[in-house]
């Protein structure tokens, strides 16, 4: 599993970075990439899943590298295309991202001085999570006039599919796990790694920093076509979704082509 990863890894770096030497052939369109990184909170099996203390502890940090294409701009002349809906009003974002965090169990039950809170306070887990995969921006406002500094903010909202390998860890701190498991999960950890899918729905804004370069803040919400992200599950009536995240990123994008 690290392997393929490494290899998509090294193949989208030199697919999308290697145009950067490259990028006049293709010609119909403008090049974007930049960097994104920021707080990831996971939606899991550790913990209750609306729980405050839940939702606001499980969190990890992800980092992405994107890229754009800019449907607007046309890099063989430096100029903008003609002029169509889809084209002022779309991008199309390829991203790699990398994300981790440590979980753990939080509510009412963990917190009770018993045996079984004692075995929830003490299973921790970990999540590595791989994600490569394209998403459809969508641009309310135009995107020639946001280029052309008609305005410094130009908000978006943006849906997609990644795919997604995972390589979950789970332990005890009282010793060997499978003699201190809490009876809800016995039966229900696997720790080997695997793979699915992801939707992404997002929604953010880019600021205009200069010609050539804008500021991003962007929030993504990750259902995965998985429970066993984290290396959890269970079939108890209130495990009624699969595992999610919602991941706030703040980054840089470059223009290729201005």
């Amino acid at each position: 599993m690290a392997n393929i990863f490494k290899t998509l890894m090294l193949s989208y770096l030199l697919f999308f970075f290697g145009k950067i030497d490259s990028h006049a052939q293709v010609g119909m369109v403008g090049q974007e990439i930049g960097i994104v990184a920021g707080p990831v909170a996971y939606f899991t099996d550790y913990g209750l899943r609306w729980n405050l203390e839940t939702n606001s502890s499980n969190v990890g940090l992800g980092v992405g590298l994107v890229y754009y294409l800019n449907f607007a701009y046309r890099a063989d002349c430096d100029c903008y295309a003609r002029y169509s809906y889809f084209n002022d009003h779309f991008r199309i974002r390829a991203e790699l991202d990398y994300h981790e965090g440590q979980l753990n169990h939080f509510g009412k039950i963990a917190q009770k001085k018993t045996t079984g809170g004692e075995q929830l306070r003490s299973m921790i887990g970990q999540a590595k999570v791989y994600e490569i995969g394209a998403h459809l921006e969508y641009y309310p406002l135009s995107i020639r006039d946001y280029t052309a500094f008609a305005y410094p903010i130009a908000p978006y909202v943006s849906l997609g599919f990644n795919f997604v390998g995972y390589d979950p860890n789970t332990y005890s701190t009282l010793g060997p796990l499978e003699d201190h498991t809490f009876h809800t999960f016995v039966g229900y950890v696997d720790q080997e790694a695997g793979s699915t899918w992801s939707v992404v729905a997002g929604a953010g804004m880019r600021y205009k920093l200069n010609v050539s370069s804008d500021l991003v803040m962007n929030m993504q919400w990750r259902y995965y076509d998985t429970d066993w992200l984290d290396g959890l599950d269970h079939d108890n009536p209130q495990n009624k979704f699969n595992d999610m995240m919602f991941w706030l990123n703040f980054g840089y994008i470059y223009y290729l082509n201005f």
